[in-house]
């Protein structure tokens, strides 16, 4: 805390008027040895430090940003135009005072350096981009990503506005985004030729196509048979239609692999646990007269009844091959059958 002190300065028109007659030829002494002058300066400097706000900003050309766009393989750079406005406050006044206004004799106004905080702000708007950039934000939704592009502008301008001027953004504000228009044309084609990579999605654009032409062809006055035969002709230059994409697209599906160890419950979840994640219903266990599949079915012959699936490799299942007697743990029968009294061998292995 600074405080402007005056008790020093002695004066006849305060306090006991012969101790103030003392004082004051003191100091009259003093000031002999300072050449005259008060042997102490004090001033008071009174600086804003609200939120200045209407700062306008522009970029008079052209900056470039990188647009990136992983699902249609995009990376390009173009060029845009942003225009908005910001505010700033003055977060540490010594610093203010020291390196702008310490030689200024009367007032020093805010329009005496915003022409240099604006060069210096569209100066560091080009990097700002580029961080944006990398997190995947796309140009047009810089508007959305305001705090995001203050918190960047700040770090890139803290060398220059916070460290040696004690200046720091509070809001940035982006009024318009606007791209070159070849430039948004290209993009626009890039992301239409990549949604159709998607051999579903070229299905439906085809079938839309051949509608467009169906009804073109039946309003057409020189005779819709010829212009039947013609789009006929067309489609089978083509060499394939909508239907061959559609296959395509159902075996493109990326198919669900049922992890080591795993099992898959009735509701048709795939679990590794011991309860299902989606129903909660425990695990199936293995029966003692039978292999359970992986789908949950319980067995005992070589294939699963369910799905079809081979027997896993393991214990194998024993029967008795005479008189059809079977073992309650068919993993392990005895070494006669109880029944007919058959020795059991590999004869008697039903998987």
């Amino acid at each position: 805390e600074f405080v402007y002190d005056s008790s020093t300065s002695p004066s006849i028109f305060a306090g006991s008027l012969g101790q103030s007659i003392l004082d004051t030829f003191k100091e009259i002494g003093r000031r002999f040895t300072f050449g005259g002058e008060p042997p102490k300066d004090q001033r008071v400097y009174y600086i804003n430090t609200k939120e200045i706000i209407g700062n306008k900003y522009g970029t008079a050309s052209p900056v470039p940003f990188r647009v990136v766009d992983q699902r249609a393989r995009i990376d390009m750079d173009i060029s845009i135009k942003c225009f908005g406005e910001y505010s700033y406050h003055i977060s540490d006044p010594i610093l203010f005072y020291t390196n702008v206004c310490a030689n200024v004799a009367s007032e020093y106004r805010r329009d005496q350096i915003d022409s240099q905080l604006k060069t210096e702000l569209l100066t560091a708007l080009q990097p700002a981009f580029a961080v944006l950039s990398e997190k995947g934000i796309r140009y047009s939704a810089l508007p959305g990503h305001t705090v995001e592009l203050a918190e960047t502008l700040n770090q890139q301008l803290s060398a220059k506005w916070k460290n040696l001027r004690g200046i720091e953004i509070v809001s940035f504000g982006v009024s318009s985004v606007k791209a070159d228009e070849e430039d948004e044309k290209k993009i626009k084609q890039m992301q239409e030729a990549a949604s159709y990579m998607d051999p579903t999605m070229a299905a439906a654009r085809l079938v839309g196509a051949q509608a467009s032409a169906m009804e073109a062809a039946a309003s057409n006055t020189n005779g819709a048979a010829t212009a039947f035969m013609g789009m006929g002709m067309a489609g089978a230059a083509g060499g394939i239609n909508a239907q061959n994409l559609f296959a395509m697209g159902q075996q493109a599906q990326p198919q669900q692999h049922q992890a080591a160890n795993g099992w898959t419950c009735s509701c048709g979840a795939v679990n590794t646990g011991s309860f299902c994640s989606e129903c909660g219903k425990p695990k199936p266990q293995a029966s003692a007269n039978g292999w359970t599949c992986s789908c949950g079915t319980v067995n005992k012959g070589k294939f699963c009844m369910n799905c079809g699936k081979p027997k896993p490799a393991g214990a194998p299942l024993y029967k008795c091959d005479k008189c059809g007697w079977e073992p309650a743990d068919p993993t392990k029968p005895p070494k006669f059958c109880p029944e007919c009294g058959d020795p059991f061998d590999t004869g008697d292995i039903v998987n």
